[in-house]
């Protein structure tokens, strides 16, 4: 099913509804299709077209993790937070310090990053 869904999603790039919602929404599928290069891809795009884009910056971030790119992550993250804080997105930005809390200590080797 998400083979399909992604192949309609990439028939509407640069189309009428192109903009920071589809590529968002192609980031997701592709990142449960496993993914994550590709998914950051569209998830850096939806951010570029939309930089106030909390969940984009939070997405961008989860995929670049998932391809090994943890200052990618954190960097995401990083400004993930700010958007949030200023758009007043509390949740978005509390769940995005933990995320980056935890890509900080996994580049500093700290074992137990993941928990």
């Amino acid at each position: 099913m998400t083979a399909a869904i992604i192949a309609n999603l990439e028939k509407m790039l640069g189309g009428p509804r192109d903009g920071a919602l589809l590529r968002y929404s192609l980031g997701n599928e592709l990142l449960k299709a496993g993914d994550a290069a590709a998914a950051a891809v569209r998830f850096r795009e939806a951010v570029e077209r939309d930089a106030h884009y909390s969940a984009g910056w939070k997405m961008l971030g989860k995929a670049l993790a998932e391809t090994g790119d943890l200052s990618g992550a954190v960097t995401a993250y990083e400004q993930g937070i700010d958007v949030a804080e200023k758009r007043g997105d509390v949740q978005a930005a509390k769940e995005m310090s933990v995320f980056a809390r935890r890509a900080r200590k996994a580049l500093a080797g700290d074992t137990d990053a993941a928990s």
